[in-house]
């Protein structure tokens, strides 16, 4: 990781992570995890209702006040914002003030067009792709709604 600015040297290292986390599954756990070893501080942006249907293509199984108290839950996350409507909210991105911002492995963003983008809007954070702790079609939502479906609606 790089030096940090003056200005933060006395402050927690902040690792910002975004992402649907509509059925919490081990391979979140995997990732916040991995996300939380980065600094101190673990901050969560949940997809909002709209945006989830925007990016799936489907109704949410649970709604974003409902994944962030999940993940309020869990030890290794710190502070858990809902997200406006959309793509990045980076209004909310620049309050939370993040060191590091990481990015999934399945999630589609790439990391220098994002840190290029931060830049645009004031934001000085490091962009880190998290990999796969284990590569497993099983730790996906999708995988696990289809199995659901497969397994009990027939």
């Amino acid at each position: 990781m790089s030096e940090k600015p003056p200005e933060k040297e006395n402050r927690k290292i902040r690792v910002l992570v975004g992402g649907v986390f509509d059925i919490l599954h081990v391979g979140h756990i995997h990732f916040l995890s991995q996300a939380k070893e980065l600094g101190d501080e673990l901050i969560v942006i949940v997809a909002n209702d709209e945006t989830v249907r925007l990016q799936k293509r489907r109704e949410p199984i649970n709604s974003a006040e409902e994944r962030a108290e999940l993940l309020r839950a869990l030890k290794m996350v710190d502070e858990v914002y809902i997200g406006a409507p959309g793509t990045i909210d980076y209004d909310l991105v620049k309050r939370i003030d993040p060191d590091v911002i990481a990015i999934g492995p399945d999630q589609t963003f790439n990391c220098e067009r994002m840190k290029e983008e931060l830049r645009r809007h004031g934001i000085k954070a490091e962009v880190i792709r998290i990999p796969y702790l284990y590569k497993s079609d099983r730790a996906k939502t999708s995988k696990i709604i289809q199995r659901i479906i497969e397994t009990y609606c027939e």
